[in-house]
């Protein structure tokens, strides 16, 4: 990167920064806040920021918020951090377990958000030396488990000019000191879909007088989803998975009613937003056989994430860098859902995932469990690979944009 030796300065950094880092994280683990509601930590993120000489803005529901590094004329680009917890028991017993009820940071956004804090206060040293080639634009975005907080940002000019954008995500499958990269889709849509179906009920003696509901629906929940992958490319991955059906309530007895409700997931954009008129036009004439009235609700989840290659190539520069040769390892598709999907439709990025198991532990951890924690020296190292990330992308791989338009507009 010019010749500059951004280990030595990481390291200077970071042997006084990691120390007050962790402390930070801790804190947020014990005072975890649901999608909306994440007030305190707000105001956390924004002291720190504003102790720095930076200047944060709120975004105007009042979590989340925006903060601008670097005034010069170069490239912008964007880091995403979510700081929302899950309405999930902690279950760890540790000295910073959650102090709230029935709320836990179960899927390491506490990490995420004080890895990007670290950066931007990182971030901050290098541009007031005259060492920053551009902006880098901080987002810490609120209700990504909810889904909602990118929508939020997104309607609060929170890309407004960026050229690229990156993010990262806990891996507790992968050891600290590596991270996960993949070119393409690594996570996928989710969409939820609910079937009410109606019609004339009856006795089972005299099925024949009636839609035969139960058995109408039975044809719905098998037939749809195998129609379904016959009219998409297989290599999208659409499917339609159910997780919830009721209808009736005694043995000899048709009901008039019942419900049916499922997921879609896909890992193509352009397969994705055909889904709710394949899935309406598939449904009709399979109901249509048996007499039944249908109505379907379609909810719009989140699109996949699907990483630009180009993005990609900078995210490996950057580990190599940081975190030396070998950090990168291959990282699987997932079909979880993700919202930082919809800044992947406005600007090219790519989402990595950061090693933070414990190297040789026996111990599983996975994301959305009670017990879920790391090892905490993945924050100093998640700070690495997202600092060298934005000078990476600024120095080779950004696009041209402006950057200080975002704050009035978060204001106003």
């Amino acid at each position: 990167m010019r010749g500059r030796d951004l280990r030595g300065e990481l390291d200077a950094f970071l042997a006084q920064a990691e120390p007050g880092l962790i402390d930070l994280r801790r804190d947020l683990h014990m005072h975890p806040e649901l999608a909306f509601a994440e007030y305190r930590t707000t105001e956390r993120i924004a002291a720190r920021l504003s102790e720095a000489g930076l200047v944060p803005a709120v975004l105007p529901k009042g979590t989340g918020l925006i903060c601008e590094v670097g005034d010069g004329d170069g490239p912008t680009v964007a880091l995403r951090a979510d700081i929302d917890a899950l309405a999930l028991a902690d279950e760890k017993d540790v000295p910073y377990r959650s102090t709230v009820a029935g709320v836990c940071h179960a899927c390491g956004h506490d990490v995420h958000t004080t890895i990007l804090l670290g950066t931007a206060l990182f971030l901050a040293g290098q541009a007031a030396a005259g060492l920053l080639p551009g902006r880098v634009r901080m987002i810490f975005q609120p209700a990504e488990e909810l889904p909602g907080g990118a929508l939020e940002v997104l309607a609060a000019g929170g890309l407004t000019g960026v050229g690229r954008i990156f993010g990262l995500h806990c891996d507790p499958r992968v050891d600290v000191g590596h991270v996960g990269l993949r070119a393409g889709a690594i996570t996928s849509a989710c969409d939820k879909v609910k079937i009410r179906v109606k019609g004339p009920g009856g006795h089972t003696a005299r099925p024949h007088l009636t839609a035969d509901l139960v058995f109408g629906l039975a044809k719905i929940l098998t037939e749809l989803p195998a129609a379904l992958s016959r009219r998409v490319d297989p290599r999208s991955s659409l499917s339609l998975v159910w997780g919830r059906v009721a209808a009736g309530s005694v043995a000899n007895a048709i009901p008039d009613d019942g419900v049916a409700e499922g997921t879609v997931r896909c890992l193509d954009e352009a397969a994705w937003h055909t889904a709710p008129d394949l899935i309406k036009a598939l449904l009709e004439p399979v109901a249509g056989l048996y007499g039944i009235e249908t109505e379907l609700d379609y909810i719009r989840g989140v699109p996949p994430v699907v990483n630009d290659e180009d993005s990609v190539k900078l995210l490996r520069e950057a580990a190599e860098q940081a975190l030396g040769r070998g950090s990168v390892v291959p990282t699987e598709q997932s079909l979880g859902g993700e919202d930082f999907g919809w800044y992947l439709e406005s600007a090219p990025g790519a989402y990595a995932r950061l090693g933070v198991r414990e190297p040789g532990t026996a111990v599983r951890r996975d994301i959305h469990q009670g017990t879920f924690d790391v090892d905490e020296s993945c924050i100093g190292l998640g700070v690495r690979f997202m600092a060298a990330t934005a000078l990476t992308a600024l120095w080779e791989g950004g696009l041209p944009g402006g950057g200080p338009q975002v704050a009035e507009a978060v204001r106003a």
